[in-house]
């Protein structure tokens, strides 16, 4: 493999002029006669998205690395104010592409599910949004940086919100209390921002989806996260399975938590703690985890040793916590190079290898597709790509015990299954906010919260939130950067999360065969769509009826619940 290093990635700085030079060479071999010049014009359109994608990653990486370094702000603000231009040279050459008579021919030279994305992407830009499309981007910086400002005092320490982690599970109840009462005194305190800024993204949006034709903005999202093969009835449909199977075993999986710890009330800062001797945490700091997570994948694949020795040696993992840093974790890619970059905010707690081996599997899976014959199909669309994430995070199982405190193995499978069925309500009712939010733009920043209440009694009847007021009048959401800067991507992880889930199944029949599948899975990249992919590993689509009674019934079976 390449020994290629982080610091080695560049890119030059595009402006409008370089763009519409490099855009004008294009269409030039466009014009050509016969396949030849398509040939040449695709071959060098694919060059450009690439670089101009590797300096637009490489920008919001850096802003994300620190959001207070002036610098690197003002270059994340450039990126968001040229992104639109350089939207509307890509869908000119997609509009002239698929305007070409000869549709076999091109389908050649590109595959026929470029060409079905390329149809849906003409659907969402117009010159008339460009402006639109950067305030936009404005504002979802805004609320990033809003919540990196963050500050709290506990247990003798100055902590971030990612900071806030592991006071949040603590084995004292106090803690936790505490904990959650100061994330909370945040939102509280910065209330009329944060209802101002999800206003102006809903207006905007709103109005971004009237001027394209569109009677509402969720159409226009759906287009945007490019589902070529279902829609919002769909995921109703889906919804309902998990209001169906997956809220009754929660519900007695928290009965079964309050009972085991002796509470009378099963509080909101409780859920965290599923396990009564204390959450497991890691086996020790970031830079034992990072080691003993080379002993990990080399034990698992070959494949995925060299690659995690390249990530871990190239320094394309960032993964410490840090005053100024954005909180979350991500994957990233430079196409130019054919390496991704990992981003997370380690905090002492069992989420470190959760969010590690999530992204781990994002890396890898567009390491493996970097192959793929276009920039189309590096990354699949994110319901899908959310299955190589969650999918690693079971296949890792077996290795646990190198990642664990020492005999916390088991306790760390268990906690990590509960937790994933937990999250499935809690991802669904941030999917259907969404639909709700966007079917009534109008709505107040009130009427918005009594919409979260009333759909959180829905899919999380338990929750109690006893003296913490804020979530408890509907605000709860606002902690959801996805809702504010990702409209619409949250869907994703729970249908992921039922395809993950039959991947563990499968892992527990036949590990070496389903981890076969896993890598098959991760080269294919984004060259079909999800329902496609998902029968590619033998997997039930979550749109299929009874989808998650299976994985729901082995979960019963292995909690014993």
């Amino acid at each position: 493999m390449s020994q290629i290093r982080f610091e080695d990635i560049d890119a030059e700085t595009p402006s409008r002029q370089s763009l519409s030079a490099r855009y004008a060479v294009i269409e030039a071999l466009l014009g050509r006669p016969g396949t030849s010049g398509h040939a040449e014009a695709l071959e060098e359109w694919d060059r450009l998205r690439r670089e101009y994608e590797t300096w637009s990653s490489l920008v919001h990486l850096r802003f994300s690395q620190d959001t207070t370094d002036e610098e690197v702000r003002a270059a994340r603000e450039y990126a968001d104010a040229l992104a639109p231009v350089a939207t509307e040279h890509e869908v000119a050459v997609k509009r002239r592409l698929l305007a070409e008579p000869d549709r076999r021919a091109l389908e050649r030279l590109t595959g026929p599910h470029a060409l079905r994305l390329w149809e849906t992407d003409i659907t969402t830009f117009e010159p008339a949004i460009a402006k639109d499309l950067e305030e936009e981007a404005k504002l979802g910086a805004r609320y990033t940086a809003l919540l990196a400002s963050a500050r709290f005092e506990i247990g003798g320490k100055s902590v971030n919100l990612s900071g806030l982690a592991p006071y949040a599970e603590d084995l004292d109840r106090d803690t936790r209390h505490r904990a959650e009462r100061l994330r909370w005194s945040f939102f509280e305190a910065n209330a009329k921002e944060l209802d101002a800024i999800y206003d102006g993204l809903v207006k905007l949006r709103h109005g971004m989806a009237r001027k394209l034709g569109y009677d509402s903005y969720t159409p226009l999202a759906y287009r945007n996260m490019r589902r070529v093969d279902y829609g919002p009835e769909d995921v109703a449909r889906y919804r309902e399975q998990v209001v169906e199977h997956v809220v009754p075993l929660v519900s007695r999986l928290l009965e079964q938590q309050r009972r085991e710890n002796g509470w009378e009330r099963l509080y909101f800062w409780d859920e965290a703690l599923v396990d009564p001797r204390g959450n497991p945490k890691p086996a020790g700091c970031h830079d034992l985890l990072v080691t003993r997570a080379q002993a990990m994948f080399d034990a698992m694949d070959p494949r995925l040793g060299a690659f995690y020795r390249l990530m871990h040696e190239g320094g394309f993992l960032d993964l410490k916590n840090r005053p100024g840093k954005a909180g979350g974790g991500f994957c990233t890619s430079f196409p130019s190079y054919g390496v991704p970059f990992i981003f997370a905010n380690f905090n002492g707690t069992n989420h470190d290898i959760g969010v590690f081996t999530h992204e781990m599997g994002h890396a890898f899976q567009n390491w493996e597709s970097r192959e793929q014959p276009g920039i189309d199909y590096l990354w699949p669309t994110m319901e899908a790509a959310e299955i190589h994430s969650m999918g690693l995070e079971f296949l890792t199982w077996p290795q646990m015990e190198r990642m664990v405190e020492p005999g916390a193995a088991d306790r760390f499978r268990r906690l990590h299954l509960i937790t994933s069925l937990a999250f499935l309500p809690y991802g669904v009712c941030v999917d259907h906010f969404q639909h709700e939010v966007y079917a009534n733009p109008e709505a107040s920043p009130a009427e918005r919260h009594a919409i979260w209440q009333r759909l959180e009694k829905l899919y999380m009847p338990w929750t109690d939130y006893g003296d913490l007021a804020y979530p408890a009048r509907g605000g709860r959401w606002q902690a959801k950067h996805h809702i504010y800067r990702s409209p619409f991507y949250y869907i994703d992880y729970t249908l992921a999360l039922c395809c993950a889930m039959q991947l563990w199944v499968k892992s527990r029949r036949d590990y070496a065969g389903t981890l076969e599948t896993y890598v098959s899975l991760c080269g294919q990249g984004g060259s079909a769509p999800f329902g496609e992919l998902v029968r590619s590993a033998g997997l039930v689509s979550p749109f299929e009826p009874g989808a998650l009674a299976g994985v729901v019934r082995e979960a019963e079976a292995v909690l014993g619940a």
